[in-house]
């Protein structure tokens, strides 16, 4: 079977091509590898014959114009160009709450994906995660300001960006569920505790500021909107035994 990834040189994508790699054509398709979502480049070659295409790919900016241009101009060549190669299977992956978050830029960026993903008339699943146990330092970063990290005290379920891999994988030799699936991590935190515990386990001493209203991507949280409501798949990598892991302190 052929199984192209778009953006599959990076964090997720690499992960799901090295687990298919041995079994299947496997196309890692992103820029530097010479196909280009944005501009078409490579894209028709690319797609040739395939079977089953999964889109892990991002925007390289989250500002509210560039963000929604990369997923709409994205999903508009990508989508129609499946069509036209005879894909029996469009995978995507996207993120849990989604159409809950929509005061965010990025997250109505992600809502008009999915929506084009769904009127496309190709066979499809979307898989929704909870945020990678990776994204801690950059919650860190986007929610520091005047040298406190100001996060709210909603609950959140991370998982292993490993597991949402090996999720994939599994999605990719399946059916099409033509749905949305959900997945998220083994064990729920309150999102100020989880943080706690990252800075804690990498030496950063920065303080805290926990405030139910302190936005999340520029949205107020509800108690549970970054929790999965029925999922699939739990991962089985406990965020302890993660992060204790040297080469995941970061």
């Amino acid at each position: 079977m052929k199984i192209v990834i778009i953006g599959g040189t990076g964090l997720i994508g690499s992960q799901v091509a090295n687990m298919l790699k041995n079994e299947h054509e496997v196309i890692a398709a992103s820029p530097n590898t010479g196909v280009n979502t944005i501009t078409g480049e490579g894209l028709e070659e690319a797609i040739k014959n395939a079977n089953v295409v999964i889109d892990v790919s991002n925007s390289p900016s989250f500002d509210d114009g560039p963000v929604m241009d990369f997923f709409k101009t994205s999903n508009q060549n990508l989508l129609p160009a499946e069509k036209r190669a005879g894909v029996q299977h469009h995978i995507a992956l996207s993120v849990v709450g989604t159409d809950k978050l929509q005061d965010s830029g990025y997250f109505r960026a992600k809502q008009i994906q999915e929506n084009l993903i769904k009127e496309s008339g190709i066979p499809f699943t979307i898989v929704h995660a909870t945020q990678f146990f990776e994204f801690a330092g950059g919650i860190v970063a986007m929610s520091t300001s005047e040298g406190k990290v100001k996060l709210s005290d909603a609950f959140i379920q991370p998982i292993a960006s490993a597991d949402v891999a090996t999720f994939l994988v599994k999605v990719a030799v399946e059916i099409p569920a033509n749905k949305i699936l959900e997945i998220g991590g083994p064990e729920q935190f309150r999102i100020d505790e989880w943080i706690k515990q990252y800075l804690s386990s990498t030496e950063k001493t920065l303080e805290i500021e926990t405030n139910s209203n302190a936005p999340y991507s520029g949205v107020v949280l509800e108690r549970k909107t970054l929790i999965p409501q029925n999922p699939v798949y739990i991962g089985t990598n406990e965020y302890k035994n993660w992060i204790a892991k040297p080469e995941n302190k970061r």
